[in-house]
């Protein structure tokens, strides 16, 4: 397997000059270039700090990306011989890597061109349509990422293709959307639920599980994408744990389908991100209920409760065009009628009874929205009751290992960056 890399400073000619000093070789080990590539990507965000280990995912932190295979679909061969599937080696020598279950990020998809063009072109019509998927052993590779494969047999559908992939080029991160507890009752004609009518709450729907993207639009002044909140973790952050659990790279968020009123309040922030197209977002648009919205859950992610407390919620546009996932404060239905009283009924001078019912919220709450939370409440005008001492919740043990990684990663970028130096110097010669 052979590859190169030119960096951000490098610019269109020297990326060229790569690419055609490239000679294919030896056997197809799609695996390690796929893992090789995802490692690539992966080099600066453990600088960055962009994943945000053990402190909740901040969709607004991303580095968008899309890896593009082209491919004829034939064997995988090795020195073991002929491959059914494509397996991605699980070690890499990039610090760090272990955090993560997968070798992609949230961020990152795959998709695959595969090359099925005949030598003869076929004396039929061509049928005009979408591009399908191909059957190779790189369909379902692509598939987990968030990505798709295409089987291209004709020029125009190489050309139908190119245009999706620029589609494609979107800013945003994969989450797995998983339905919990039981299904809505059915909408009637008027409106209004309809009890007689069964809900087939035992039937495994398509939208009970989609694995879709959400859009991080862009800040229209600042051009880059800004938020306030993160997805919660998994796991509940204990000072006593030596290491952190490693993490999937899509978040499992599970919504209830329980209709709730959509809360918000003054001054409050909050993030709101478009959900792609999916048999989820076709389902809640034909419910027509855009006055009402689907809490959403991490399970594990509270302290004292499995499911954990909500997050947000899944909310239909009142124009009905979209689907779109409001990022709230942890537990915000406790949260959102204690501000609220805070600031009409108390005017910032709270008594102990309210007192007691914000501490007693704040232990319900993950230690790493404790920053976020004290931000939003001095935009509100509330700066002091959150004090400054903030505990992020994990042990030191994990905080030097953190730093440690990153000084790691510096030290390895720099070597890579050596060897890219010298084989442009010398591009003929082995290194």
């Amino acid at each position: 397997m052979f590859g190169f890399q030119a960096g951000w400073k490098e610019n269109h000619a020297t990326f060229m000059s790569e690419l055609k000093n490239l000679q294919a070789s030896g056997l197809t080990t799609l695996g390690q270039a796929l893992r090789s590539s995802f490692d690539l990507l992966n080099l600066n965000r453990l600088i960055s700090g962009i994943d945000n280990y053990g402190q909740g995912r901040n969709p607004f932190f991303l580095e968008p990306s899309i890896l593009i295979t082209i491919t004829d679909g034939n064997k995988l061969t090795s020195t073991s011989g002929v491959q059914e599937e494509l397996h991605l080696p699980l070690n890499s020598p990039l610090p760090g890597s272990e955090l993560t279950k997968e070798p992609f990020r949230w961020d990152q998809r795959l998709f695959a061109l595969v090359l099925r063009l005949p030598g003869l072109a076929s004396a039929e019509p061509e049928q005009i349509g979408s591009v399908p998927t191909d059957e190779s052993a790189i369909t379902q590779m692509c598939e987990v990422t968030g990505g798709r494969s295409y089987c291209v047999r004709t020029q125009r559908m190489l050309n139908q293709c190119l245009e999706s992939l620029v589609q494609k080029v979107q800013s945003g991160v994969v989450i797995n959307f998983e339905k919990t507890g039981p299904d809505p009752l059915p909408i009637g004609e008027d409106g209004l639920m309809d009890s007689s009518r069964p809900s087939n709450s035992f039937a495994a729907q398509p939208w009970h599980s989609c694995h879709k993207l959400i859009y991080v639009r862009p800040n229209s002044k600042t051009g880059v994408p800004v938020g306030h909140w993160p997805i919660p973790e998994s796991f509940w952050p204990d000072q006593n744990l030596p290491s952190l659990p490693p993490r999937t790279s899509h978040p499992i968020v599970r919504f209830s389908c329980i209709d709730c009123e959509p809360m918000v309040i003054d001054k409050l922030p909050f993030d709101k991100y478009e959900l792609e197209p999916s048999p989820l977002t076709q389902y809640i648009l034909e419910r027509k209920s855009p006055h009402t919205c689907w809490q959403v859950f991490v399970t594990s992610s509270g302290k004292y409760n499995e499911l954990g407390y909500p997050f947000g919620y899944l909310k239909a546009s009142t124009t009905l065009t979209c689907v779109n996932l409001f990022v709230m404060p942890y537990n915000y239905p406790v949260l959102l009628p204690l501000l609220d009283d805070l600031f009409k009924v108390h005017k910032l001078k709270p008594n102990l009874k309210w007192r007691q019912a914000f501490d007693s919220y704040l232990k319900t709450l993950p230690p790493y929205y404790l920053l976020p939370l004290k931000k939003a409440l001095r935009m509100m005008g509330a700066p002091n009751l959150i004090s400054d001492n903030l505990d992020c919740g994990l042990s030191y043990s994990v905080i030097s290992y953190l730093k440690k990684l990153s000084q790691q990663v510096v030290l390895v970028k720099t070597n890579k960056q050596k060897s890219f130096a010298l084989r442009s110097a010398f591009p003929y010669s082995l290194v």
